[in-house]
C-alpha cells in the first residue's frame, strides 16, 4: 500500500485535485513532462509522499521546497503534514500558475510561493525552515550549499534522488562540514515496484565555515567540492 492510501479522504481529495489541475494547466503552460493522471499518481504523488517518513522525523515548524516546479513534493507533503510551506522556484511563470492552483485548492493560508533563486531568498529569510525538500534539482554538494543558510540548527534537508554516484556522494561528504551539514539517513527503495529511489537526509549541525549564501549561481558554476 502506498503512502497516499494511508491519508484521510480529505487529504487524498486535495492531493488528487492538485495533480488534476497541474495536468489540465500543463496543456497550456509547461509545468511537467508527465501528462497523464495515472503516471502522475506514481511519479509525482507517490514519489512526493515517499519523503513523509523523513519529514515526520524533522522538528516541528515550516517546510521549504526548493526548485518546486509544479509543486512537487511541496504541496502533497504540506497537505499530508499540515506544515506551513513555502515553494521556492526561480521560474516566475511556473510559480504564478502554481499560486493560482494553491488558491483554487483553498490552501493559500498554509502554502505560499517565492519566485526567485534560493540564494536571494536566504539573504532576507535565513534560518527560515526546519525542513527543506528538493527533488531532481542538482548535485548534492550544490543542494547542501543552497540549503544550509535557510535551515535552523537541527533542521533537515531531504534530497530526493533516483541515482547517486559514489563520486557525488563523496563530493557531498567533503562539502558537508564546510556548510555545517551532516548525512544522518540514507534510504533506498523501489517506487511502484519499478523505479529506484533514494532519499538522503542531511541535518544542519553547525554554522557554515564559509560565508553563505554566495552570489547567485556560484554553487552550480563553482561548487565547493571543486
Amino acid at each position: 500500500m502506498g503512502v497516499f492510501e494511508t491519508l484521510s479522504s480529505e487529504q487524498q481529495s486535495l492531493i488528487q485535485k492538485h495533480l488534476e489541475l497541474v495536468i489540465d494547466v500543463n496543456q497550456r503552460v509547461n509545468l511537467t513532462r508527465i501528462d497523464s493522471l495515472e503516471e502522475g499518481m506514481i511519479l509525482h504523488v507517490e514519489d512526493s509522499l515517499a519523503g513523509l517518513e523523513e519529514l515526520n522525523e524533522a522538528p516541528e515548524g515550516p517546510l521549504g521546497d526548493l526548485g518546486s516546479g509544479a509543486g512537487f513534493p511541496g504541496i502533497p507533503l504540506a497537505i499530508a503534514s499540515g506544515r506551513e510551506t513555502t515553494l521556492i522556484d526561480a521560474r516566475k511563470k511556473k510559480m504564478d500558475v502554481v499560486s493560482e492552483i494553491i488558491s483554487e485548492l483553498g490552501l493559500s493560508s498554509q502554502i505560499n510561493t517565492y519566485s526567485g533563486r534560493a540564494e536571494l531568498f536566504a539573504r532576507t529569510q535565513s534560518k527560515r525552515f526546519v525542513a527543506l525538500t528538493v527533488r531532481a534539482l542538482s548535485q548534492l554538494p550544490v543542494l547542501l550549499e543552497l540549503a544550509s543558510p535557510l535551515l535552523v540548527k537541527n533542521g533537515v534537508l531531504l534530497c530526493y534522488k533516483a541515482n547517486v554516484t559514489d563520486e557525488e556522494l563523496a563530493d557531498a561528504q567533503r562539502v558537508q562540514k564546510m556548510v555545517g551539514m551532516k548525512l544522518v539517513k540514507d534510504r533506498a527503495f523501489i517506487l511502484d515496484n519499478e523505479y529506484q529511489r533514494r532519499i538522503l537526509t542531511f541535518k544542519k549541525v553547525a554554522e557554515a565555515t564559509v560565508k553563505l549564501p554566495r552570489q547567485e549561481g556560484m554553487a552550480q558554476k563553482h561548487p565547493l567540492s571543486e
